[in-house]
C-alpha cells in the first residue's frame, strides 16, 4: 500500500490532502509547522478552519476557492489567496491545487501552498492592503515579473500605487541588496533631463560647480524606477533607448565612457501606444521598456478592500484627545460607495479630513466629505451635531494643514505628499493661510 504521509512529507512546501467536505486527510509536516498545529489536531478538521481561521469555506467569503474549482472537474488550479499564519497574521500565499484519484474512485484536493508576502506592501507614506480577487492577481503578477530580469511597466491611474509596487518587484528579486532609485519624470524641466539621468561634469552649463553621478550610476546593480515615463521629452527618448540597449552613456560636459548594470522598471497613467501612434512616444522605445506589463487595479475594481485600507490609513494618525480614531460602521458603508477617481491617495485625503471634523475622534457619516456631494447621493444624510459656531471649510482646512506640518517637523514635501497635493498648491495654501 502506497505511504500517502510519507509522500508528502517529501515536499518542502505546506501541502495537504482535502477531501470533498473540505476535511483534511492529510498533511505533511511543513503545513503543521506553517500553522502552527500538531498532525493530529489538524487532521479532520476542515480547510477553512485551520488556514482562514473561518467557520464556512473560502467562496462563502468572495475568495476564489481551489476546492471549488478542483470538485467542478478542473484537474489544476493556481491561484492567490489569503492564510493565516502560525501567529495568526495574513499572509499572500500562491495554491497549486490538482485533482487527485484514490483506487476506490474517490476524489482529493492535492494542494501545495507557497509564500509570496505579507498582507501589507508597505511604503513611508502610502499602502496598499487587499484580499479582493484583482489586488492578489495582482500581487501574483507582480511576483512573477520580480522574479524576471526584464524591464517591467506598470500601469495604472493615478494614486494606485505604481512606485510601492515598483520597490516590492525590486525587493523580492536579486537586486533587493543594489539601489532602488525614482525619477519622477513630470518634475523635470526638460533642460536639466538629461543631466539627472546620466550626471554632469564641472562646468557643463551655467551653475554647475562639480561633478555629479547621475540617476543610472546610483542604481548600477539595482533597480531604477522611471515614474510617469510618457512625460520623458522626445528629445531624451533616443539617448534613454540607447543606454537601455548598450548599459553605456557618458555624463554631461563628459568624455568618459560609463557602464551601469540597471533593471528598469517604468510606470505611466497614458496610453502610450496612443502616443505611439501619434508621435510623442518612440515605438522602439516603448517595446524596450514593456518586457513585461502589468496592470494595478483601481480602487474601484476593489470595492471589498477600502474598509481594511481605510482603517490602517486612519491608525496611522494616532489619537485624538487620548482616544483611538475609529469609523462607525456607516462610515465605513459610506466609503465603499464611492469610485475614487484619486484611487488611494484620494481615500487617504478623505480619511484626513474625516478625523480633522470628529471632534470625538469617531468618524460618522456625517464626516465623509467627497469632492462632489451626487457621489453620495443614495446614502440618507446623517443628522451632524451643531456646534456653537460651525467652522467654515476654510478654517478646517487651514487647522488641519498646520496640524500636518506638526507632525511632519515643518517638511513641506513630505506635507504635501501627505494630503495628496503638489508641492506647489501646498505653497499657495500656506500664503493664503498665513502658515509661513
Amino acid at each position: 500500500m502506497l505511504d500517502i504521509q510519507g509522500l508528502i512529507d517529501l515536499q518542502d512546501d505546506p501541502f495537504v490532502l482535502i477531501d470533498r467536505d473540505y476535511r483534511i486527510v492529510a498533511a505533511n509536516s511543513a503545513y503543521c509547522q506553517a500553522y502552527g498545529v500538531a498532525r493530529e489536531d489538524v487532521v479532520g478538521r476542515r480547510c477553512h478552519e485551520v488556514s482562514h481561521h473561518s467557520r464556512v469555506p473560502c467562496h462563502e467569503n468572495g475568495e476564489d476557492c481551489p476546492h471549488v474549482r478542483v470538485f467542478s472537474g478542473q484537474t489544476r488550479v493556481d491561484l492567490v489567496h489569503v492564510h493565516f499564519d502560525a501567529l495568526g497574521r495574513p499572509e499572500h500565499v500562491k495554491l497549486v491545487g490538482r485533482r487527485l484519484a484514490s483506487v476506490d474512485g474517490r476524489t482529493y484536493l492535492g494542494e501545495q501552498i507557497r509564500r509570496l508576502a505579507g498582507t501589507e506592501l508597505d511604503c513611508d507614506e502610502l499602502r496598499m492592503i487587499g484580499r479582493s480577487p484583482a489586488f492578489l492577481a495582482c500581487v501574483e503578477h507582480l511576483t512573477a515579473a520580480a522574479q524576471a530580469e526584464a524591464p517591467v511597466l506598470l500601469l495604472g491611474e493615478s494614486g494606485v500605487g505604481k512606485e510601492l509596487a515598483a520597490q516590492y518587484i525590486h525587493r523580492r528579486s536579486e537586486r533587493a541588496a543594489k539601489p532602488f532609485v525614482a525619477l519622477d519624470c513630470a518634475a523635470i524641466p526638460e533642460s536639466l533631463f538629461e543631466a539627472e539621468l546620466f550626471g554632469h561634469e564641472r562646468g557643463a552649463f551655467t551653475g554647475c560647480v562639480g561633478r555629479r553621478e547621475g540617476l543610472f550610476e546610483q542604481a548600477d546593480g539595482g533597480t531604477l524606477f522611471l515614474d510617469e515615463i510618457g512625460e520623458i521629452p522626445l528629445s531624451m527618448q533616443a539617448k534613454l533607448l540607447r543606454v537601455l540597449e548598450t548599459g553605456e552613456f557618458r555624463r554631461v560636459g563628459g568624455r568618459e565612457i560609463i557602464r551601469a548594470d540597471v533593471r528598469l522598471v517604468s510606470a505611466t497613467n497614458r496610453d502610450l501606444l496612443a502616443m505611439v501612434d501619434e508621435g510623442r512616444f518612440r515605438q522602439d522605445l516603448y517595446y524596450r521598456i514593456a518586457g513585461i506589463d502589468v496592470r494595478l487595479p483601481p480602487l474601484r475594481e476593489r470595492r471589498s478592500d477600502i474598509p481594511a485600507l481605510a482603517e490602517v490609513l486612519l491608525g496611522r494618525l494616532g489619537t485624538r484627545d487620548g482616544r483611538r480614531y475609529r469609523f462607525s460602521d456607516e462610515a465605513l458603508a459610506l466609503l465603499v460607495q464611492y469610485d475614487y477617481p484619486g484611487n488611494v491617495r484620494e481615500l487617504r485625503n478623505i480619511v484626513q479630513k474625516a478625523a480633522a471634523l470628529a471632534p470625538n475622534g469617531l468618524i460618522g457619516p456625517e464626516h465623509i466629505l467627497f469632492p462632489h456631494e451626487r457621489d453620495r447621493r443614495s446614502v440618507p444624510e446623517a443628522p451632524a451635531p451643531v456646534p456653537d459656531r460651525p467652522p467654515r471649510m476654510v478654517e478646517l482646512e487651514a487647522r488641519h494643514i498646520a496640524e500636518m506640518l506638526t507632525r511632519h517637523q515643518g517638511n513641506r514635501r513630505r506635507v504635501a505628499q501627505a494630503l495628496g497635493i503638489s508641492e506647489r498648491t501646498l505653497y499657495r495654501k500656506l500664503a493664503r493661510y498665513q502658515l509661513r
